[in-house]
């Protein structure tokens, strides 16, 4: 699922974006020591410590979750327990021999899937995972998704990839096979990461506490879902089975005996909690961290590391952006932008003169050594996707002076340095998140590229929670970090298709942009012609800028040399996700 997130996190670790599918395959990365050679056998046995990026808590076990706990942290130890029905190559496409589901047919209006599930998985308990148990599920995803479920819900996913509005029925045709029957037609691929990934099958048999009442239920669910301890987490049909969990310390995992997918080789994993960056890289040079990350900050230290870790740098599904405050479409003018900025804003030839004045290559070289991706447009051109338009090139590259003619060709001109035309001028504040050196490099810079246009920004440093908890009056341009695609298939629906709904935050609107975006969820007769209309759109993005680009950073994972991850990845660039089950310790 995808979702905003910090860059300072993602300098922090490599692993951190929003996802909740498990790795599989490999992808392209950069390492900068040699690793072990690839022909050693795997063992079994030995424990792996996992460190978790400084000030991150583990504190939601339950796989559906609400919005205040939709973390990846939380959604990495969701899908150590419960395995996702889909898993994903890191391109994108689908890896049915490592899924829960051994196929998914779609008919071709686009309106039912037919799904079949692997026999080979069981819960703990002895207990198939069937079909009732993705009925369960989807009964309490309606239940958990409407206006009146109890405290602590709704439910997070409610409103992507159809989920539940759009969803007619779920019924179970057999043991291992069940259908989703939807109200209207829909592009096959849209609904099958977005919505039908969403069902990952529950035990009935434990969860199922209260048959004949929805609220009660829900309630238990929302108690249980924070207490590690409670006995339901002893049933699962992950790779692993967590037997320890110590708020702010550690959570310890042992393997499930009963998996039906590839039994994990260590005998104990940890996921460890970080107190700084700095206290992580304290503990990878004591050895007492295996799999961990080299902070941002840090880079210039790695070689202290070299002797007995392999450093890769990896970027994931993501894209840095910088949101302009536009109001257009809100119905409450005191939630527009301060000071009439948001009727500046709208008008595209601004955003494209803003966009001229950003200086993506001296960001990176600055602020990330060089490593980030220069941003084209929605999805990023690295990692490799099957999604990305490989004909999608930089419209609008760094060129003041261009932006300079731009601007006065629409009648603006230069007071003291500023642009200015009919009394309002191009004169604008950035808030930035806080707590990194690189996002102080990458405002200041934005704040110089800028000037040379005769627009002058000054800069506010707040706290990444603080930013998105913005109200629209309180703000008129962020740089609040990113949208990580976590594993969706990468339409605009919930960040440029209605001002107010889903990511779309800074009011953006668009008629063109809605109606490209709505031929993204139509079924079509071919995958090309389902692409065509994904690449269209994207196509638009980059011309209409709804935001503005900005490198995204990579990540710089450390693995100890007697660790042997099973892909050049730690984490899948899809979908960040990552599979312990098929790390290994050598002796």
């Amino acid at each position: 699922m995808r979702g905003k997130t910090s860059k300072k996190i993602t300098l922090a670790s490599a692993l951190v974006v929003t996802a909740s599918l498990a790795l599989a395959g490999c992808g392209t990365t950069t390492t900068t020591s040699q690793a072990h050679p690839t022909s050693l056998k795997p063992q079994s046995g030995g424990t792996v410590v996992f460190a978790l990026p400084a000030d991150s808590n583990v504190n939601w076990y339950f796989p559906l979750m609400n919005g205040l706990n939709d973390s990846v942290y939380n959604a990495w130890v969701q899908n150590l327990m419960y395995k996702s029905l889909i898993t994903l190559h890191s391109t994108g496409s689908i890896n049915y021999q490592r899924s829960l589901a051994s196929s998914i047919k779609p008919n071709a209006a686009g309106t039912k899937y037919v799904v079949t599930l692997h026999p080979n998985y069981k819960w703990s308990n002895g207990h198939s995972v069937t079909a009732k148990d993705v009925v369960f599920t989807w009964n309490l995803i309606k239940a958990a998704s409407a206006s009146n479920a109890p405290s602590p819900w709704p439910y997070v996913g409610a409103g992507t990839g159809d989920i539940p509005t759009g969803v007619k029925s779920v019924v179970a045709n057999s043991t291992y096979q069940f259908t989703v029957t939807l109200n209207k037609p829909a592009n096959q691929q849209w609904f099958i990461y977005n919505g039908l990934n969403q069902l990952t099958p529950l035990p009935q048999s434990v969860f199922d506490r209260y048959p004949t009442n929805m609220t009660q239920e829900l309630t238990w669910l929302g108690k249980v879902a924070t207490d590690p301890t409670s006995s339901v987490y002893h049933v699962v049909d992950g790779p692993f089975k967590l037997t320890q969990a110590v708020s702010s310390q550690k959570w310890t995992f042992v393997p499930n005996p009963t998996y039906g997918g590839h039994k994990a080789y260590v005998s104990k994993l940890i996921f460890q909690y970080e107190t700084s960056g700095n206290a992580e890289f304290a503990a990878l040079k004591t050895g007492s961290i295996q799999v961990g990350y080299l902070p941002n900050s840090l880079w210039g230290s790695r070689a202290a590391l070299n002797a007995n870790y392999n450093l890769s740098v990896e970027n994931n599904l993501a894209y840095g952006d910088v949101l302009v405050n536009m109001n257009h479409g809100n119905s409450n003018a005191s939630l527009n932008a301060p000071n009439g900025v948001g009727n500046i804003f709208k008008n595209l030839y601004v955003r494209q003169a803003m966009q001229m004045g950003i200086n993506q290559n001296a960001i990176n070289a600055a602020s990330f050594h060089g490593n980030a991706v220069t941003e084209v447009g929605i999805l990023p051109p690295k990692p490799k996707s099957i999604f990305f338009d490989p004909n999608l090139k930089t419209i609008y590259p760094y060129d003041p002076a261009k932006g300079v003619k731009l601007l006065k060709a629409h009648g603006w001109h230069e007071v003291n340095g500023v642009m200015t035309k009919g009394g309002q001028q191009l004169k604008f504040q950035l808030v930035y998140s806080s707590g990194s050196q690189s996002f102080v490099e990458e405002a200041t810079l934005l704040q110089q590229g800028w000037a040379k246009e005769g627009i002058q920004v000054s800069l506010k440093a707040e706290p990444f929670s603080t930013i998105v908890g913005l109200t629209n009056n309180h703000w008129q341009m962020e740089d609040y970090g990113g949208i990580s695609w976590g594993g969706s298939y990468p339409t605009g629906g919930g960040l440029f298709g209605k001002p107010g709904v889903g990511l779309d935050s800074q009011g953006y609107y668009n008629p063109t942009m809605a109606h490209l975006i709505s031929l993204t969820h139509q079924p079509y007769a071919t995958e090309k012609q389902s692409l065509q209309a994904l690449y269209n759109f994207q196509a638009f993005v980059a011309h209409d800028l709804p935001v503005l680009w900005v490198p995204w950073p990579p990540a710089y994972n450390e693995v100890a040399k007697t660790v042997h991850i099973g892909s050049k990845y730690v984490s899948n660039p899809f979908t960040g996700g990552i599979s312990p089950n098929y790390w290994w310790v050598s002796k």
